[in-house]
C-alpha cells in the first residue's frame, strides 16, 4: 500500500490482509498507521489479562533504558559484541540465564540453505536464554528472537546534528540506527518476560529469547542457533511491522558481477573496452529481469504495484581519470516470489549477465556472497497467527493486521531450515536503513504487552 501522509499518527489499526513494501534486513517498516488506541484499551479485560498488562507496562522505562543502551551500541557487521554484552546483562538482570552460541563458519557452510560468506565470523557469538518449565511440558514451547546488529548509518554527514548511534529522544519518539530495526524488538521481547516474571509465573514449556548475529546479511546467526539444537513449537520475531503479523516474504539473492575489460589511455579509448560502461549494460539487463518477475505476481503480491525490487547497491572500480577501466565490481540485491527457487533465480541472473556481455571484449562473472534465501509463508489461520492475532485484539481493542512484505526476515530460516512456524510482530517505526531511523516508544511497550498475553495463550503460565 502507499505511505499515509507523515503526520498521521502511529498506532493499531484494523485487521486485513495489506502489504509492506519495507522489510528486514534491507529495509523494513510498517503496513499501516491510524489513529491512536486509548492509553488503556485493555481496563476492561479479565483481572489475569489487566494484572499482565499492567505488570509488563510498569517496565516502560527499564525497557527504555535498555534500548538505549542498545542503541549506543554501534553493532554494525563485525562490530556486534557491545550489544550482546547489553542483551547478555539485561536476562541476567531478568534472572535467566545467558548462554553463548558461537558462530562456527564449518557448519554453517556445511548447511545446504545457508547463506554464502566470506567475512570472518570467528569470536562471533549470538546471546540465548532459556526460560524453562517447572513441571513438564504442558504447553507449547516458543522463541523470541531479535537480530543485533545494524546497517551502517552512512552517510552521516545527513544527520546533521544527530549521532546516528546517539539513542536521541524527542516527542515519544527514539532516535537512532538500529532503534528501528530491530533493537525495539529485543527491548520488547526482555520487557515482556520481566514483567511475567514479576508476577512470579512461570511457563509451562520452554521459552528460549534469542538475540542473534548477520540478520542483516545472511540470517547465519539464526541458523547457528538451530545447529546448536534450539528448536521450539513456533516462532515470533519483534521485528518493527508495527500493530501487523507478517505472514509471508519474499526471497532474497545478493550476488555481485565483475567486468573485466580492456585497460588503456584515455586518449586512445576506441582501442580498450571500459568495464564501468559494460557495467552499465549489465545493470539493463538485470532491469529487464526485475519487470518480468514484476509482469504478473501471484497472490498476495498482486497486491503491490513493485513487489519485486532490484537494488544496486554498491560499485567498485576505476583507479584514474585519464585511464579506461580494467575491472568494476557491481553488488545487487533482488527478490523473489516463495514459490520461486533459489538456483532457478541464479540461472535467470546469470542468463541475463552472459547475453548483455556476450558480444564485447573481456568477461563477466557473477558472484554470491551474502543473502541467499527462499521466501516464507504461513497460513493466515495458523495457530500461530490465530493465538498471536486474539493476544494483540485483547490489548488494543481492534485485530492487527495481517501482511505480506517485500523483503525478507529470520522467519524464513525458521521455516525453511527447520520447519518451525514463525511470523514477525514488533513495534512501530519510521525510517529504518535511512536517515533519522526512530521508534515509537509506546509501541514498544505495546509490543511488550502482547507478547506477554501471547505467552500466556500458547505455552500456558502458572
Amino acid at each position: 500500500m502507499e505511505p499515509l501522509p507523515d503526520e498521521a499518527p502511529p498506532g493499531a489499526y484494523g485487521g486485513s490482509r495489506l502489504t509492506s513494501d519495507l522489510e528486514t534486513p534491507e529495509a523494513h517498516a510498517f503496513a499501516g498507521r491510524g489513529e491512536l488506541a486509548p492509553a488503556e484499551p485493555w481496563a476492561d479485560t479479565g483481572s489475569v489479562d489487566a494484572e499482565i498488562l499492567a505488570a509488563i507496562a510498569e517496565q516502560s522505562d527499564w525497557m527504555t533504558d535498555v534500548l538505549s543502551e542498545l542503541v549506543r551500541a554501534p553493532t554494525t557487521l563485525g562490530n556486534e559484541e557491545p550489544g550482546q554484552i547489553v542483551v547478555e546483562g539485561a536476562l541476567a538482570e531478568i534472572g535467566l540465564e545467558p548462554v553463548d552460541v558461537p558462530m562456527d563458519g564449518e557448519r554453517i557452510r556445511a548447511h545446504p540453505l545457508a547463506a554464502p560468506f566470506d567475512w570472518n565470523v570467528v569470536g562471533k557469538r549470538n546471546v540465548v536464554s532459556t526460560w524453562m518449565p517447572r513441571d513438564g511440558d504442558a504447553g507449547r514451547s516458543l522463541i523470541l528472537n531479535g537480530h543485533i546488529d545494524v546497517v551502517s548509518p552512512e552517510p552521516t554527514t545527513q544527520w546533521g546534528d544527530l549521532d546516528p548511534f546517539g539513542a536521541h529522544r524527542e516527542d515519544g519518539w527514539m532516535v537512532g540506527r538500529g532503534a528501528a530495526d530491530m533493537k525495539c524488538g529485543l527491548a520488547a521481547i526482555l520487557g515482556a518476560i520481566k514483567g511475567l516474571r514479576a508476577l512470579g509465573l512461570v511457563p509451562q514449556a520452554p521459552i528460549t529469547v534469542e538475540s542473534v548475529v548477520e540478520e542483516e546479511c545472511s540470517g547465519n546467526g539464526t541458523l547457528q542457533t538451530l545447529l546448536d539444537g534450539y528448536t521450539a513449537d513456533a516462532a515470533v520475531i519483534a521485528e518493527p511491522f508495527g500493530a501487523a503479523i507478517t505472514t509471508s516474504q519474499v526471497g532474497v539473492v545478493w550476488f555481485s558481477v565483475r567486468i573485466t575489460g580492456v585497460p588503456g589511455h584515455a586518449a586512445e579509448g576506441q582501442h580498450a573496452t571500459n568495464a564501468i560502461e559494460k557495467s552499465l549494460a549489465v545493470i539493463g539487463a538485470l532491469r529487464s529481469l526485475e519487470a518480468d518477475l514484476n509482469a504478473a505476481p501471484p497472490p498476495p503480491y498482486d497486491l503491490f504495484t513493485h513487489p519485486i525490487n532490484l537494488n544496486v547497491g554498491t560499485i567498485r572500480g576505476g583507479d584514474w581519470a585519464s585511464t579506461v577501466p580494467g575491472e568494476c565490481e557491481t553488488g545487487y540485491r533482488i527478490a523473489m516470489y516463495p514459490e520461486m527457487t533459489v538456483d532457478g533465480l541464479k540461472g535467470r541472473i546469470e542468463a541475463a549477465v552472459s547475453e548483455a556481455t556476450s558480444d564485447q571484449p573481456g568477461a563477466a562473472e557473477v558472484r554470491y556472497n551474502g543473502f541467499s534465501s527462499g521466501g516464507y509463508d504461513i497460513p493466515d489461520d495458523h495457530p500461530l497467527v490465530a493465538s498471536l492475532a486474539h493476544a494483540f485484539t485483547t490489548q488494543a481493542g481492534t485485530p492487527p493486521a495481517l501482511v505480506s512484505t517485500t523483503g525478507t526476515t529470520d522467519a524464513a530460516v525458521f521455516g525453511n531450515v527447520a520447519g518451525i512456524p514463525a511470523v514477525c510482530f514488533g513495534p512501530y517505526a519510521e525510517a529504518a536503513h535511512g536517515v533519522g531511523e526512530r521508534v515509537y516508544l509506546p509501541s514498544v511497550v505495546q509490543t511488550a504487552q502482547v507478547l506477554g498475553l501471547f505467552v500466556r495463550d500458547w505455552c500456558s503460565l502458572t
